[in-house]
């Protein structure tokens, strides 16, 4: 079955998803039969969805030397980053775990760039014993670890300073890191000075120049602003005999979760690569997409277990309450994002009402979605859409509620990629004291 492209509406339709015979099927399998099987809450993703996915950024560089490196932290399941490793994507990655991760799934270790504010020693000294392409530096004192323990167990680190443009990426407050406020990088007006630096050390290889100024970016304004501040650091580090070999670009390409209109990945490339050329450079190009591959690839399965009704003198409130909570999706709690949710199997029976869609959680934050028009009675299936990036990666065990299963569906087939927790493993890792 050919995935749908999204579109405009009041309800998304995703890569991966649609509708058929009245019941929305991940490809070709019917969500009710993936619930009937495995129960809710259940994270669900399209395989095909994540290769279109990615093809679509691959082809967009045309003939342009690139590489992708997918963001980890998106989504981590082993199974996802099996089929982006099978694609031949690299992987941008932010601790020792997530290297792990990529290693377990096939992985290559060359293709992976190492970013993140505050790597620890055991850190740095495992992805230089596995061979890791880069690391992405993101201030002075880190670089000095780095060459500290690159020099102790006789490896030469090849890196690239993370650098701050102070460019606004125009999104959420949280996820944006480019501004001269945000922990991460370091200041344009240092990297010239920070680079003489690395230069100069004895297990330290400059490489590359790497920015990433925000996540869930929707203009492709924001992106050639950097860019251009980017090159002209390039040029400042030629004259002072610098060679920069790359350009990583970090990710942040914004995906539909509403209303948004995010730009295709050929304009998001076209734009980078405008700027690029136009400056006479032919640079490799590297990005580290996470959420636009993944994020529109994903549902939560999730089972309405009442509906209720507040009525008081200051009006009427209705409720959908869910087997899903904010522990498994902490994304609507966080950023108050908006995900899409829609009946598996709309009803031409039930009366539409407006409800707040919430979970058990013991929080009042516990809403997935207020104020939404539902057809729905006790016992139907719900899915929470946009649910394949920054979703199951932040899920917790929060009121001791075993976190859901992840089913990878292709075409007709369908995989447990991870089970679902039992009561059991909530306290597998934990000890009583000794009787006295």
């Amino acid at each position: 079955m050919p995935s749908a492209l999204p579109k405009k509406g009041s309800h998304l339709i995703m890569y991966g998803f649609n509708l058929a015979n009245g019941v929305l099927h991940a490809d070709d399998v019917s969500l009710i039969d993936i619930a009937a099987a495995h129960g809710t809450p259940t994270y669900v993703y399209s395989k095909s969805a994540i290769e279109e996915r990615w093809h679509a950024l691959d082809q967009a560089f045309g003939s342009y030397p690139h590489s992708i490196h997918y963001a980890v932290k998106a989504n981590s399941n082993i199974a996802v980053l099996s089929v982006l490793a099978q694609l031949g994507s690299g992987f941008d990655i932010v601790s020792g775990g997530e290297l792990y991760r990529v290693l377990e799934a096939g992985g290559d270790a060359s293709k992976v760039v190492f970013s993140g504010v505050a790597k620890s020693v055991q850190d740095i000294r495992y992805a230089l014993e596995k061979g890791v392409g880069s690391i992405n530096v993101e201030s002075l004192a880190e670089l000095e670890r780095i060459q500290t323990v690159a020099q102790d167990i006789k490896k030469t680190a090849r890196i690239a300073l993370r650098v701050n443009p102070n460019v606004d990426p125009q999104t959420h407050p949280y996820i944006s890191t480019g501004l001269e406020t945000a922990k991460f990088g370091i200041p344009i007006e240092s990297a010239v000075s920070v680079y003489e630096v690395a230069d100069a050390m004895s297990h330290v290889e400059v490489h590359s120049v790497a920015c990433h100024i925000g996540s869930q970016i929707t203009k492709t304004s924001p992106f050639s602003d950097a860019i251009e501040i980017i090159l002209d650091l390039v040029e400042a580090l030629a004259n002072k005999g610098i060679r920069i070999q790359q350009l990583d670009l970090g990710g942040g390409l914004g995906i539909q979760y509403k209303d948004e209109s995010p730009p295709a990945p050929s304009d998001y490339i076209n734009s980078m690569l405008d700027c690029i050329k136009k400056r006479g450079l032919n640079l490799p190009v590297a990005i580290e997409p996470g959420r636009t591959i993944v994020g529109n690839a994903g549902v939560l399965l999730t089972r309405v277990e009442y509906l209720k009704t507040n009525s008081s003198k200051n009006g009427t409130k209705h409720f959908c309450m869910v087997d899903a909570g904010m522990n498994d999706l902490m994304r609507p709690a966080l950023y108050q994002a908006y995900h899409d949710i829609v009946a598996v199997t709309p009803s031409k029976n039930t009366p539409a009402q407006t409800l707040d869609v919430v979970g058990p959680v013991c929080e009042s934050a516990d809403v997935l979605g207020a104020d939404r028009e539902l057809s729905v009675v006790s016992g139907d299936l719900l899915a929470i859409k946009g649910a394949g990036a920054y979703s199951f990666v932040m899920a917790s065990n929060y009121n001791s509620r075993p976190r859901p299963c992840e089913i990878m569906v292709d075409g007709t087939q369908t995989y447990v990629v991870r089970k679902r927790e039992s009561l059991a493993d909530l306290v597998s890792s934990e000890n009583t004291l000794p009787s006295l």
